[in-house]
């Protein structure tokens, strides 16, 4: 999160209210998704996922999304 300038908050604020773009029903041990959200006006990509049992989520991931690599408002992938 340092080397990528990313705080706790702007992750808290994206898995709180952030939009769901993509969704891993098949990773293990438990199901995750693609989160999309702006804190602050700066684009952020987080992927979490949830215990199916509890009210833990875990974050598995946070980046600045490549406008290279994601295409209509940071929500689609490039082909």
């Amino acid at each position: 999160m340092l080397e990528r300038d990313i705080t706790m908050e702007e992750i808290e604020h994206v898995v709180e209210s952030g939009e769901v773009i993509e969704e891993y029903p098949d990773d293990q041990p438990f199901q995750s998704r693609l989160i999309m959200g702006a804190p602050h006006n700066r684009p952020l990509h987080v992927v979490a996922a949830d215990e199916s049992d509890s009210d833990i989520t875990h974050v598995i991931t946070a980046y600045r999304p490549d406008p290279h690599h994601w295409e209509n408002g940071i929500k689609r992938r490039t082909k």
